[in-house]
């Protein structure tokens, strides 16, 4: 007004200088105006410059603010400027700025992206803010005030907000908000969205005490907490979630509500602690249909489990509760559910019934299935009947389940879901009874064994993703005894299992033996045994192995022509001298007193031994009696996996030694 007072015979230019403004949104430290209007000109130049702008409601600090815009006047209360901000070395945007009598419009501009602000002089304490294609990086000064360690990653938004702020209130924000490609990701990782779209209505109260209200729908996108990875695709998914923060504590969300229609609905409540860390957690579940929870919501858990392609059926239901960050009570209940793994390990079909983990009040509960099957071999009907109290869930009874004309004892089992930072622990006490080795072979496609498996795993625990297994299993097996022992596995259910095991051989009744893998025919009885063996993707990487005969009376020991030339074709053998390899051709079989072969197998080669040194090589078949057959090895170090497909190769009849 002291402008227009001084007409404008001639040019005048006012400048103002002010330490600093304090208002309701921001501070402004060391403020300079200057107007510079010249003689008979229809506008004029003003240039504001603030050493710093702070919003600390907001989050906001801007240093070095510098605005040149040009000023008209509309009318005798209206003016207008509009021109070229800069602050620090962020690129240049441009800004505009309306005044008149009742109100005050602002527009920041840059490219597509707009942010306009307007106040009236009817309402000076409401501030409406329109975005317009804004980057959502632009909102993570104000998104720190709430979540410190969030980090917007891509994404856009509109939105039409009232910035509500009143001395001595909460500054509150609240209108429609639509986001396009949002991302995020917390600094630890444990957190993160991609491509989400979003419709919501926001309303926050920001101040010593934080209350915020979030509700609307999301239209797709991904995402990632902890180990739960959710795909959207191009579902809707309503949503209402409500916090409240006090300074110097963590994070209430006394209202949860998800609801993916047809697939998962979630209600609840949850608490964080100081750390944000989750702390509190009270929820409720349905699942009408399992078969896309997979893919939508359980692949990051399945994944974990070496799972990721199980097929899930049926309907389920369900209570989670936490208290002091430990889980306190659980309850899943199935209904017409079954599960088939797509590697065919396992499948149970019609599982019904529920599984229910109390840490205090001690709760029974009880699942059943109609029938599945175990590696392709057929399971009956089953039933565990469950206890839990103090925290770990508990079989109530021994349980047997029929297999392959015997059963599978379960008999004991105890599982500790993770409540501290051990993380979880599983026990249990299995057996086999005189299940039918002709049927499991048969089962798993292996060569035609017979006998009885029997055995049994007093107690084996698991924890790391590693199984520890005490006891044995003991296999009637070919006239003899097969039994395993040290028994250990890492990683059963993950990428790449590895198994530890010492397996020891006792009076193998040969004849059974070889005829079962058409090797050849030989006579006697084996005993031996395999130390150390490790296999890593159910493939051996090492062990140390000996087999030898074991002479019994009134036991014959006679090797065929056919097996003498399969044992040459695969160990590089050779007879003990030239008239043998004529001879051996007019002979059906020979007589032997002892036949032994050792390998240790390290880094995919073999080291061979036989029953003593016979020169540059070693007696693997020590002859006896008329006519008389020694077969010498030489070849001390030999390939482990051209052995092994030698070993298939003379099992099919593919390969056979040539005699001279």
């Amino acid at each position: 007004m002291l402008m227009l007072a001084c007409g404008h015979a001639q040019a005048r230019t006012l400048t103002a200088q002010i330490d600093r403004i304090d208002s309701a949104i921001a501070e402004l430290d060391n403020v300079s105006v200057r107007l510079f209007w010249p003689a008979g000109a229809r506008h004029g130049e003003l240039r504001l410059r603030v050493r710093r702008i702070d919003s600390p409601s907001l989050g906001y600090i801007f240093d070095d603010l510098d605005w040149r815009c040009r000023l008209q006047r509309k009318d005798s209360l209206a003016w207008a400027c509009d021109g070229e901000v800069r602050s620090g070395s962020a690129a240049p945007m441009q800004l505009s700025i309306a005044v008149d009598a009742m109100d005050i419009d602002a527009e920041l501009a840059s490219g597509a992206s707009r942010l306009g602000v307007h106040r009236e002089a009817a309402a000076p304490d409401a501030t409406r803010i329109d975005l317009t294609r804004i980057p959502l990086v632009w909102t993570q000064a104000l998104l720190s005030q709430a979540w410190p360690a969030a980090v917007i990653g891509a994404g856009e938004a509109d939105a039409r907000l009232t910035v509500r702020a009143v001395d001595d209130q909460p500054l509150r924000i609240s209108g429609p908000v639509a986001l396009r490609g949002a991302g995020l990701d917390t600094e630890d990782g444990s957190i993160a969205a991609a491509d989400l779209d979003a419709t919501i209505d926001v309303d926050a109260r920001l101040g010593d005490a934080d209350l915020i209200l979030v509700e609307g729908r999301l239209d797709g996108g991904e995402l990632l907490w902890g180990t739960t990875y959710l795909a959207l695709e191009q579902r809707r998914i309503d949503l209402r979630v409500g916090a409240a923060h006090h300074e110097g504590e963590g994070w209430a969300l006394p209202e949860l509500y998800w609801n993916d229609p047809g697939i998962l609905t979630v209600e609840g409540s949850a608490g964080l602690n100081a750390d944000n860390e989750l702390d509190a957690l009270d929820l409720s579940v349905r699942a009408p249909n399992l078969g896309p929870l997979r893919d939508g919501y359980l692949s990051g858990w399945l994944g974990m489990a070496g799972l990721g392609e199980m097929t899930l059926a049926g309907a389920a239901d369900g209570s989670l509760r936490m208290r002091g960050g430990q889980l306190a009570e659980a309850d899943l209940r199935l209904s017409g559910a079954s599960l088939k793994d797509a590697d065919g390990r396992f499948s149970f079909a019609g599982l019904d019934g529920n599984v229910e983990l109390s840490s205090n009040t001690p709760v029974n509960s009880a699942l059943h299935w109609s029938g599945g099957t175990l590696h392709g071999m057929a399971l009956g009907p089953g039933r565990l009947p469950f206890r839990s109290e103090g925290g770990n869930l508990q079989l109530r009874e021994a349980v047997a389940v029929p297999l392959l004309g015997g059963n599978v004892l379960l008999n004991h089992l105890l599982l500790r879901p993770p409540l501290d930072a051990d993380g979880a622990a599983l026990r249990f006490g299995v057996a086999l009874e005189d299940v039918d080795v002709a049927r499991l072979s048969e089962a798993l496609d292996w060569p035609a064994f017979a006998g009885t498996l029997s055995g049994s795993i007093p107690d084996a625990h698991y924890r790391d993703e590693k199984l520890i297994l005490d006891g044995g299993l003991e296999m009637q097996l070919f006239g003899g005894r097969v039994g395993v022992s040290a028994l250990s596995m890492e990683r059963p259910f993950g990428v790449l299992p590895t198994l530890s095991a010492d397996i020891v051989l006792d009076d193998i009744d040969l004849t059974a033996l070889t005829g079962a893998f058409d090797f050849g025919s030989i006579s006697g009885k084996l005993d031996g045994s395999i130390a150390e063996l490790r296999l890593v993707g159910w493939e051996a990487v090492a062990f140390d192995a000996w087999l030898v005969t074991d002479r019994h009376r009134g036991v014959r020991q006679r090797i065929s022509q056919r097996a003498v030339q399969d044992l040459t074709s695969v160990g590089n053998a050779s007879f003990v001298n030239s008239l043998q390899s004529q001879l051996i051709g007019f002979f059906d079989d020979f007589g032997y007193s002892r036949l032994g072969i050792g390998c240790k197998l390290a880094n995919e080669v073999c080291t061979m031994q036989g029953l003593a040194p016979a020169g540059d090589g070693f007696v693997l078949v020590e002859g006896s009696g008329v006519p008389r057959l020694t077969v010498l090895g030489f070849n001390r170090r030999v390939d482990w996996p051209t052995l092994v497909e030698r070993l298939a190769a003379v099992g099919k009849g593919e390969v056979k030694a040539v005699v001279d």
